[in-house]
């Protein structure tokens, strides 16, 4: 035994675990801390342009989800689409001729109406509007306020002078054009309306006639009647233009009104209600000089 360790030790390889005696059993050796770690560190985020293409992806992602939703209920689904369109307003004008020039279809996405173009069509289509207001109403309908306008004279239509040749009651079949406070001809009816004025223009050999023309005199007559008092309107049966500065206002009863020019309506319409009430008995009514009315006749 001793030979053979002697041996070994002078030329043979020592056969001697060199992890220690003892190395051959138990648990295996634990690496050193660092190196444990270096091996379980989590993948690192792309730096630079990568990470912003990222983060922009996350952020964009849920807002594109979301859009492309809306989308869908606004224009492909069955849930928001045209069900109902009411009107409201009206007072000559039927429903049904508010509706067909409204062109609204039925079945089509709401958000697809466009309100002003609606209100566009109406006002070309219909002079008898003067206003209107359409608006999407939230899941299924259209809703549509009208107003027409309103007459404050009316003209006997293809009459010469407005006025045509004594019939004023319309019983020959005359047809009237109806005049808003804006000179605005609007509609005809068949029937002159209760309490709206007749306009007659009488400018035959007047100067005022070839001066300012038809029209002008028109709008001054128009002026005229939108002035006065609801009271006196409804009291005038004729509203007569001679000339720019000659307009009478014949009324029931055989009374009249000179009026002058189109000038100063307001306090002229003022001072006329003062003195109806001073002079109850007056036949002949002048506020042509608005701030000295004088009342004649009974």
């Amino acid at each position: 035994m001793a030979g053979r360790t002697a041996a070994a030790g002078r030329g043979g390889r020592d056969q001697r675990d060199p992890r220690g005696p003892g190395a051959g059993s138990g648990p295996p050796p634990v690496p050193p801390p660092g190196r444990w770690l270096r091996r379980r560190r989590a993948p690192r985020l792309p730096e630079g342009r990568g990470r912003r293409r990222l983060l922009l992806a996350l952020a964009l992602g849920p807002a594109l989800l979301i859009g492309g939703l809306a989308l869908w209920l606004l224009y492909g689904s069955a849930w928001l689409r045209v069900e109902s369109v009411t009107v409201t307003g009206q007072r000559v004008l039927t429903e049904r001729q508010v509706l067909d020039a409204a062109g609204v279809p039925l079945g089509e996405p709401l958000v697809s109406v466009d309100p002003g173009e609606v209100e566009r069509r109406l006002l070309e289509a219909l002079p008898r509007i003067g206003s209107v207001e359409a608006a999407r109403s939230w899941p299924h309908g259209v809703e549509l306020t009208v107003t027409e306008r309103k007459a404050v004279v009316v003209m006997v239509q293809d009459a010469e002078n407005g006025e045509g040749g004594g019939d004023e009651d319309g019983t020959r079949g005359r047809r009237y054009a109806e005049v808003d406070g804006e000179g605005v001809l609007f509609g005809t009816v068949a029937e002159r309306p209760a309490g709206v004025p007749l306009l007659a223009l009488d400018l035959a050999g007047s100067p005022s006639g070839h001066r300012f023309g038809p029209e002008a005199m028109r709008a001054e007559a128009v002026g005229v009647a939108a002035a006065l008092p609801e009271r006196v309107r409804r009291d005038t049966r004729t509203i007569r233009v001679r000339s720019y500065d000659s307009i009478t206002l014949e009324m029931s009863g055989g009374r009249t009104v000179v009026w002058g020019s189109g000038e100063d309506s307001e306090a002229k319409a003022r001072s006329l209600t003062l003195l109806m009430k001073a002079a109850d008995g007056a036949e002949r009514f002048d506020v042509s000089v608005p701030g000295t009315p004088a009342a004649s006749g009974s």
